[in-house]
């Protein structure tokens, strides 16, 4: 998890990630940041972020995006 928080603190520094819950209704993150996030999840946690799993839901704060890196990791 410490990992995901420091790769959307280089992306938005300044945002509470740990505590924040609603990344995407509150416009934190944007659809470009989104890409780029899920691109840097390929590379850091190694699992394949297919455009099924871009949705709101998945993005809406670090716990969220950190269980769907988990869920993807298991599918390996």
């Amino acid at each position: 998890m410490s990992c995901l928080i420091s790769i959307l603190e280089n992306m938005k520094p300044g945002v509470d990630f740990a505590n924040e819950i609603s990344l995407i209704d509150s416009h934190i993150l944007d659809s470009v940041d989104i890409m780029s996030l899920a691109m840097d999840i390929e590379k850091y946690f190694h699992v394949e972020v297919t455009p099924l799993e871009i949705v709101p839901e998945n993005f809406q704060s670090a716990n969220a995006i950190y269980e769907m890196i988990l869920r993807l990791n298991a599918a390996r």
